[in-house]
């Protein structure tokens, strides 16, 4: 059963996850651009996954994209810590001495 409510938490989930590739991405080439785009993505998921879990009427298994929702929780803050090191990193190297 495919619910709207578990589409909105997996696209949550998946925008999350696309944060953290991102971050580590941008971690591992100091690219500015795609650590505002982790920060960015992890902050929208994040958002939208709490917005799924406070109005879910279920437990997992209900259809509700509470399993959904909980990735996106976890993803989420995930992208922003990583996207915000690639950043303080970035900022680091481009600081002249």
């Amino acid at each position: 059963m495919f619910t709207m409510d578990r589409l909105i938490a997996t696209v949550a989930a998946l925008l999350a996850l696309a944060g953290v590739i991102t971050a580590l991405w941008a971690l591992a080439r100091a690219r500015r651009a795609g650590s505002v785009r982790a920060v960015i993505a992890g902050a929208i998921g994040t958002a939208t996954g709490v917005l799924v879990v406070a109005t879910a009427d279920g437990g997992p298994g209900t259809g509700n994209g509470v399993v959904g929702g909980w990735a996106a929780l976890v993803l989420g803050p995930t992208a922003i810590v990583l996207g915000a090191v690639a950043l303080a990193r970035v900022r680091a190297r481009a600081r002249p001495d």
